[in-house]
């Protein structure tokens, strides 16, 4: 069964100043191109705008063009007021040292986004480079409700691929609803691209016990690599894109997808064991509507605070939570709620929204110890 790996660069090996670890990153991409994979990911704001001038560097101008793919993003809240999407299109293939995409995204469209998109017509001018010659395949990267998946596939029909999150931990989450995403990408027929199949990391560091339970059913495979089959063995799935940190992941990913078999009914079982175990704790049944958004006095980023508790929840204390919680947290922390209610006064699921943020600031300041 020929399933594609693609590496991500965004979760490159970095020096102590977060400058790309330019010798890590040479070995990562030779062996992923010696093993027969071809395909990259990339966005002009990874890395702290790094990813994409590593492109260049350590693919571009080092291999054939014919050898690789490439995939890039229109990141709409990028582009300068004073600038167009046409500019923010020239640069990119200027600092990529490209004469063309592979693959070119509209990047990460939600809700808040859509009603932009539709009015600056990015879908338009994505087809329009497609036309041109400029981009091979065109699509968008999704993180909003299936509702929406929906709506603009049945309003841009000539969309090629749709990048997913999907793992089996967000299948039925109701804030991601991976599962109702993957079911209307196939029902309009599309290519789809799977993002965060190990969810950041997160599925490859499980608790004692479920691992206990995934090593007891098939002790030489990684825990990690459970994960990415799940993802590459649901039908109509084209690549998964995996983020590559070290040679380990690397050589495992490779392994796990050179050779590619879908998790069989028997570890499909085993799979829902551990999805029962982690669930175990009670999430939060935040639905990401974002209604408490314009409620809070304080604008505090409720849906993202709900989603790194649920983490906590699920995984634990990780460095990864941990570092995705300092993101969240750059402009405002979950302690700053003043416990006002006027979230919850608005929130469809009467969630105790004020509890479950001070629930997040007392796990922020127990990690911080």
């Amino acid at each position: 069964m020929k399933k594609e790996l693609a590496l991500g660069m965004m979760r490159l090996p970095v020096n102590a100043d977060k400058k790309i670890n330019a010798n890590q990153t040479i070995k990562l991409v030779d062996h992923f191109l010696e093993q027969g994979f071809r395909k990259f990911d990339t966005a002009e704001l990874y890395h702290d705008t790094q990813s994409e001038h590593a492109i260049r560097e350590f693919i571009v101008k080092r291999y054939d063009r014919n050898a690789f793919e490439v995939a890039d993003k229109l990141s709409s809240w990028r582009i300068p007021k004073d600038s167009s999407a046409e500019q923010f299109f020239q640069k990119q293939l200027q600092v990529t040292g490209l004469e063309y995409f592979d693959r070119y995204l509209f990047h990460s469209m939600e809700e808040r986004l859509y009603p932009e998109a539709v009015e600056k017509r990015y879908f338009d001018f994505i087809f329009e480079k497609k036309a041109q010659g400029l981009v091979r395949e065109a699509g968008f990267s999704f993180h909003g409700k299936p509702e929406l998946l929906d709506k603009v596939l049945t309003e841009y029909p000539e969309v090629d691929v749709v990048q997913l999150q999907i793992n089996y931990i967000d299948w039925d989450n109701p804030s991601i609803r991976s599962g109702e995403c993957y079911e209307i990408a196939r029902k309009h027929g599309k290519k789809i691209l799977i993002m965060e199949p190990v969810k950041g990391g997160l599925l490859a560091n499980l608790s004692p016990q479920a691992a206990h339970i995934l090593k007891t059913a098939a002790p030489d495979a990684s825990i990690a690599s459970w994960a990415i089959r799940f993802a590459a063995g649901l039908e109509g799935v084209d690549t998964v894109l995996s983020g590559i940190s070290t040679m380990e992941q690397m050589q495992d990913n490779v392994a796990v997808m050179k050779n590619f078999q879908p998790l069989s009914d028997d570890e499909l079982q085993v799979l829902g064991q551990v999805r029962a175990l982690l669930n175990q704790n009670p999430r939060v049944e935040c639905t990401g509507c974002g209604y408490c958004l314009p409620a809070c006095p304080m604008e505090l980023p409720i849906p993202g605070f709900i989603s790194l508790l649920n983490n906590v929840k699920i995984f634990g204390d990780l460095p990864q939570i941990r570092n995705s919680y300092k993101i969240c947290s750059s402009r405002h922390r979950a302690d700053e709620c003043v416990n006002c209610g006027c979230c919850t006064d608005v929130c469809p699921q009467h969630l105790d929204i004020p509890h479950h943020l001070a629930s997040l600031a007392q796990w922020a300041k127990n990690s911080a110890k």
